[in-house]
């Protein structure tokens, strides 16, 4: 009898544990274990190699440099065209895809035949993985094949064909555009799930009161969905900064560096000059960047006071 209870003592404890407070902290102890080594680790192991020369073609020179690799972005020219060309990289694009995405969301909001299969076509170039996307649009935008090229030739737009990627003038508008078509279903699928949360009844009541359509997109849609569009252009700030992936297949940073970006700098400093001293600096400073925007959006979008 008394080894019969004690089989079961182990089981009475948990049961006993479970009711207080902290069985909810033992609960959450394998997920916070799981992030400290998928992503603390990682990141401060990241930002102790900034202050470190860490060079694969050089192990000798491996050691303590402190502020050496913020110091030298200072007269880092590449750096200072990654940070401009990824501000405007980043604005663009969030900006187009946001009314891509508003646009979009609206029209499949409305119960119109065939929106159904609309919304699945609309979301297909989010599916899309960015090797082929990229890899499609190169195609499509080549200076001899390119299908695009032909229709603006044969609808008088141009005179000839023109190497969208080889062009400094041309290449980082070319990509913005890649990249919007690109993520515009992102913000398309957060924002149609927003808009269906809007009680119809505020529409009908502001046609009543002779609210136009814009007038209820101002007063109505966009301040009920105020705290998606904050949520979503976070998120997608946050994916553009650091995945160069369209880039790095479309133009590699180029032509000269008219189309590099910070994250691209740090990738190609890391594993092509295998200096992952300066790209951690690099990397960290793009946390850095990312940490004071997102605050700083928060804060001015005003949506933890709603």
């Amino acid at each position: 009898m008394t080894s019969s209870a004690s089989r079961y003592l182990p089981f009475r404890a948990l049961g006993e544990l479970s009711e207080t407070r902290y069985w909810m902290y033992l609960l959450l102890l394998p997920s916070l274990v799981l992030i400290l080594l998928v992503i603390a680790y990682p990141t401060l192991y990241g930002m102790a190699i900034s202050f470190r020369e860490m060079r694969l073609t050089r192990p000798g020179l491996d050691g303590w440099v402190g502020f050496k690799h913020y110091a030298a972005m200072w007269s880092d020219p590449v750096f200072w065209i990654a940070l401009k060309n990824t501000v405007v990289w980043v604005t663009a694009a969030v900006v187009l895809e946001l009314a891509l995405g508003l646009l979009t969301a609206t029209a499949l909001n409305r119960d119109l035949p065939g929106t159904k299969i609309f919304a699945v076509l609309i979301l297909l170039p989010y599916f899309l993985p960015n090797v082929v996307a990229g890899h499609m649009w190169a195609l499509m935008l080549d200076p001899r094949l390119g299908v695009i090229n032909d229709i603006l030739v044969r609808m008088g737009v141009l005179q000839s064909y023109k190497a969208w990627f080889a062009d400094p003038n041309a290449a980082l508008a070319a990509t913005i555009l890649v990249e919007a078509w690109h993520g515009f279903p992102f913000f398309a699928l957060l924002l149609l799930a927003g808009l269906k949360s809007i009680p119809e009844d505020l529409y009908k009541a502001a046609a009543v009161d002779g609210a136009g359509v814009a007038a209820q997109l101002r007063l109505i849609t966009l301040p009920m969905l105020k705290t998606v569009i904050a949520a979503a252009v976070i998120l997608r700030v946050i994916s553009l900064v650091n995945s160069p992936d369209l880039l790095l297949i479309l133009t590699g940073g180029g032509p000269g560096d008219a189309t590099q970006v910070l994250s691209l700098y740090a990738f190609q400093t890391a594993y092509k000059e295998f200096n992952f001293g300066y790209a951690s600096a690099l990397s960290v400073v793009m946390f850095v960047i990312l940490m004071i925007f997102a605050v700083a959006y928060i804060r001015m979008s005003r949506i933890t006071k709603e």
